[in-house]
């Protein structure tokens, strides 16, 4: 890869011990800010079935969370690997692991087993649910986690069906918390030397993710009005069909309201009561943007953006996923470059989305093929006198 630094992370060393997207989209992070990430690739993982060009194992989504690692593989049922596994943890900062917690006992792999090896090692544990609560160990998906979290709910009371988001977002919210977890966690190693169990439950997270805004009247006791946001639940909050396809205008007050009536050409809103004054009745939410849709064709997508731009109306364009890569935000910002992979040639690599000007984030090595590192990995650890 070219023009490669070594990122803010470089020096620390994080053992991968997950599987499917939560925890290795995690280490994927960690990895991309400069960590030297070690994959513990057990015999099967989810995430290497599926489709793929050539190559056994290299999937679309494992190349989307396998990045900036070393692939070791080892079948931790095996007394020699699980050893091999306990010497490379010896040697890590960090642990991310989401087996069960009574998988991780049965293999010698709890918190209290490898602190007592490594007692700098921040353990990061996530799963469905918290520890301590009646649904510990309990498989926890996606779906499921969407159901606990609210966010079924969400959806069936602003559209009347309960959906799911098309979007495993109980994962990636969870996979976010796990890495500014460990970042919090390597801070106070740090400054006192003492590693730390950091249990990152799925549910928990996504419940505190939803109620920031859709706890709404029930933050006071009494409540003061029901739960949900008022303005993400109305029926009509979705995107417009403009003359010549789909935008995002979102007007949030009154004056966004009368300017975006009357760039439509209809006077007859602008002077509507419910626009009149200086604040919006939320009752009036659903009706008003089902009025935006109703108006947003009467002009194309890049006349809305520039009456927008000039009004102060929030404005976006919808980036269609198939156009991705001619996007010129897109292209510009290197958020989909196009990448010679070692074995499955031309890929599409999705960009680092921060920026550190000090210390820049770099794809430093493609996803790796299941185990491909196993050999060199070890014998780095055999020569540090680690494994004997």
């Amino acid at each position: 890869m070219k023009d490669v630094t070594a990122g803010p992370l470089d020096g620390v060393r994080v053992i991968d011990l997950s599987t499917v997207v939560m925890g290795p989209y995690a280490a994927q992070i960690l990895g991309d800010l400069g960590a030297d990430v070690i994959k513990i690739e057990s015999p099967v993982d989810t995430v290497r079935n599926g489709r793929y060009r050539t190559t056994p194992g290299m999937t679309p989504l494992s190349l989307n969370v396998n990045r900036n690692k070393r692939s070791v593989a080892l079948n931790l049922k095996d007394s020699d690997d699980r050893e091999k596994a306990l010497k490379l943890i010896d040697t890590a900062d960090v642990l991310i692991t989401n087996m069960r917690p009574g998988a991780l006992s049965r293999l010698g792999l709890n918190f209290a087993d490898v602190a007592e090896r490594n007692p700098g090692l921040i353990y990061a544990h996530a799963q469905g649910f918290r520890g301590d609560s009646d649904r510990a160990g309990a498989a926890a998906y996606d779906e499921t986690i969407q159901g606990a979290s609210g966010l079924v709910d969400i959806a069936n009371r602003a559209i009347g069906r309960p959906v799911y988001l098309p979007t495993i977002i109980g994962d990636k919210v969870s996979s976010l918390t796990i890495a500014y977890s460990v970042l919090a966690a390597l801070v106070h190693r740090n400054r006192t030397g003492q590693g730390q169990c950091v249990e990152i439950p799925m549910a928990d997270t996504m419940i505190a993710f939803n109620l920031v805004e859709h706890l709404a009247g029930h933050a006071f006791v009494p409540e003061e009005g029901p739960t949900g946001f008022n303005l993400s639940m109305a029926e009509g909050h979705h995107a417009v069909h403009t003359k010549d396809g789909l935008a995002c205008v979102v007007p949030y007050t009154p004056q966004n309201f009368r300017d975006f009536f009357a760039a439509a050409g209809r006077p007859d809103l602008v002077d509507d009561p419910r626009v009149a004054g200086e604040r919006l009745d939320p009752a009036d939410t659903d009706d008003l943007m089902g009025l935006v849709d109703a108006c947003a064709s009467a002009l194309t997508s890049d006349e809305w953006a520039e009456v927008c731009a000039k009004q102060s109306i929030p404005f976006g364009p919808v980036l269609e996923l198939d156009k991705a890569h001619e996007d010129s935000y897109v292209r510009d910002g290197h958020l989909l470059d196009v990448v010679q992979h070692p074995t499955e040639g031309a890929v599409r690599s999705i960009g680092i989305p921060v920026r550190f000007s000090a210390t820049p984030a770099t794809v430093r090595r493609l996803a790796p093929l299941p185990g491909q590192d196993t050999a060199e990995v070890l014998a780095e650890i055999t020569e540090q006198g680690v494994l004997s």
